[in-house]
């Protein structure tokens, strides 16, 4: 048995993990970094990189039964089921090295690939190692949540971690949970050939804006995607190839089963009760310096500290740990300014509040603008001008915005900004941006909000003949 004594521990090699590692050890900590699956974890392996793969496969096939209009004859494309995987692993491999165990022992990090598991509040065991840190940072991660469905132990499914291993296209592809993932493999699945049915018990997208999510599903529906709403499952049967799902509305029938109805937390067998660290379903009891209520050596950062459960998020809270750890400096987390994103085609983001959020919060003092992508020069060139962008706004500031259209995700980062630093719609609307964009359509949003009181002000026009007169 060999021993370590180390600054900081961590245990989870996902997005958070890697980042807290790199930072401190590059910045003189000494670290130890305690992985017992794969590198780069849910995020790289099964979750955020293959599935944006697959879509990227899926569109490449859409493109090619449109453009009559611009004049490209449609044809029914030839998909290689396989080799669409192929592409997917190709995209995990290409990625792998950013997030290896060598990369990371470059840094300086000791990498030990095992179960880690403690042994005392600041000690804990990893295969034939004991590690004993001043502090200990929990990046375990999520994996897929399976509801107690009955039937479910005797009926085969998939989750994320599988389906991106099924090299067979299914024919028809069932699909409990009407949230991001499942919609996003709906899409993509549809697209490359298959039968899409999507099974949800309430609301499909229930977390996000209800005018711009209905939109988006009656996109889907229109490409011929079967979405049940307010379908609660209550049993599922069947052997592969011929899978069933009865719900409190009636049953479906299909060859494969994929559930995607959320993620649950990944803390157990880390010995919490020995380390006497305070968790529950929801992850570890932290406070919004994200330390444990109960050991104040432990830290939790991403899925495990029991919040929004993005990639981005674990590696926003990497930087509010490590200027607490490493500088003794005050630093909480916030979550106002994180927004997330559905990667359909086109897809949903938001960032901030909802107009109903918003509506409750801010009574009249809210104004919501509205710009649609038909009136975007570059969406209209390019034929693509469903959607538009929502800006919930306050005395001047945004405090919420939700996008409809291609490349959603990458057009709220304006508003993320926005939000996160506070700044003024009018630095917004004054900005210049290269023509033709799709990212014009914030600044637009920005600028109609001072529309309605410059345009359509008597006083301002009045002011305005006044001064026209002594103007030379």
């Amino acid at each position: 048995m060999s021993h370590i004594d180390c600054d900081t521990c961590i245990i989870g090699a996902g997005s958070g993990g890697l980042s807290v590692a790199a930072g401190a050890a590059q910045m003189g900590a000494r670290v130890v970094l305690i992985e017992k699956g794969e590198m780069g974890g849910d995020c790289l392996n099964s979750g955020c990189v293959p599935s944006k793969a697959m879509l990227a496969a899926a569109k490449q096939a859409h493109a090619m039964t449109k453009g009559a209009e611009m004049g490209i004859t449609p044809t029914v494309p030839d998909i290689d089921f396989a080799a669409v995987k192929d592409h997917v692993a190709r995209s995990i491999a290409t990625i792998a090295p950013v997030d290896s165990q060598e990369r990371y022992e470059g840094f300086g990090v000791t990498v030990i690939r095992e179960h880690a598991c403690f042994t005392s509040p600041d000690e804990l065991r990893a295969g034939d190692t004991t590690v004993k840190a001043r502090r200990f940072v929990l990046a375990t991660g999520s994996r897929p949540l399976v509801p107690p469905i009955d039937g479910i132990e005797e009926t085969p499914f998939l989750t994320n971690e599988t389906i991106f291993d099924l090299r067979e296209k299914p024919d028809h592809l069932l699909i409990i949970g009407g949230g991001p993932i499942g919609l996003e493999m709906a899409q993509a699945h549809r697209r490359l050939g298959c039968e899409v049915t999507v099974i949800e018990g309430a609301r499909a997208l229930g977390k996000d804006d209800p005018e711009l999510a209905g939109q988006l599903l009656s996109m889907l529906r229109e490409e011929g995607i079967r979405i049940e709403e307010q379908a609660k499952v209550t049993r599922v049967s069947g052997k592969a190839g011929a899978i069933r799902v009865e719900t409190e509305t009636g049953a479906f029938e299909g060859t494969h089963l994929l559930i995607a109805v959320g993620r649950e937390v990944v803390t157990d067998g880390l010995g919490l009760e020995v380390a006497h660290v305070k968790h529950g379903p929801k992850g570890i009891a932290v406070g919004a310096d994200l330390r444990s209520e109960t050991n104040r050596r432990v830290y939790a950062v991403g899925d495990a500290a029991g919040g929004l459960m993005f990639t981005h998020v674990a590696g926003y809270h990497a930087g509010v740990i490590i200027r607490s750890m490493l500088f003794g400096l005050p630093s909480k987390a916030k979550t106002a300014h994180i927004p997330w994103a559905t990667y359909t085609d086109p897809g949903l983001a938001q960032v901030g509040l909802t107009e109903a959020e918003a509506r409750e919060r801010h009574g009249d003092a809210l104004k919501v603008i509205r710009a649609r992508f038909d009136e975007n020069d570059r969406a209209i060139a390019e034929g693509r001008t469903e959607g538009m962008l929502k800006l919930m706004a306050v005395k001047g500031r945004p405090v919420g915005a939700t996008i409809l259209g291609p490349e959603a995700g990458d057009l709220i980062g304006v508003w993320a900004i926005a939000i996160a630093s506070g700044t003024k719609l009018s630095k917004i609307a004054g900005a210049v941006l290269p023509y033709p964009s799709r990212g014009e359509i914030n600044k637009r949003a920005a600028g109609n909000y001072f529309s309605a009181s410059l345009f359509d002000n008597e006083w301002v026009k009045t002011a305005v003949r006044a001064v026209q007169r002594w103007v030379p």
